[in-house]
């Protein structure tokens, strides 16, 4: 069995005071994630923990990022966050601050046989 990528969800995320990267991105993801129900669990008896989840933040330094905390943000299957230069800084007037947007990119991988399934004519 191969993983196949069964999602693809994508969310914007914003600290607009504090500065604050991880902030951002846990918005951002909340944002992509209540695009998304999958019912296939239910619907199909498929068990969630197999599914496996990959997390790309985009902000302007990825290195101020939590990505454990991003992680715990995600109810089902197990998560891999990865940061990478991205998103906007927004200066305020004054230049004393600014705005963070953060953007990320959720993809959700299952194991899937193939043989099991056919296209119908």
């Amino acid at each position: 069995m191969d993983d196949q990528r069964i999602i693809l969800e994508t969310g914007i995320g914003t600290d607009l005071y504090g500065q604050d990267y991880t902030k951002a991105a846990i918005r951002a993801v909340n944002d992509a994630i209540r695009h998304s129900s999958l019912t296939l669990f239910t619907e199909l008896g498929l068990d969630h923990k197999q599914m496996s989840v990959k997390v790309t933040i985009g902000v302007q330094n990825p290195d101020a990022l939590d990505t454990a905390r991003i992680a715990a943000e995600l109810p089902r299957g197990t998560a891999e966050v990865t940061a990478t230069k991205g998103g906007q800084n927004i200066p305020s007037p004054d230049g004393t601050t600014a705005s963070v947007i953060a953007t990320a990119a959720i993809e959700a991988y299952y194991p899937i046989d193939q043989s099991a399934y056919k296209l119908s004519t």
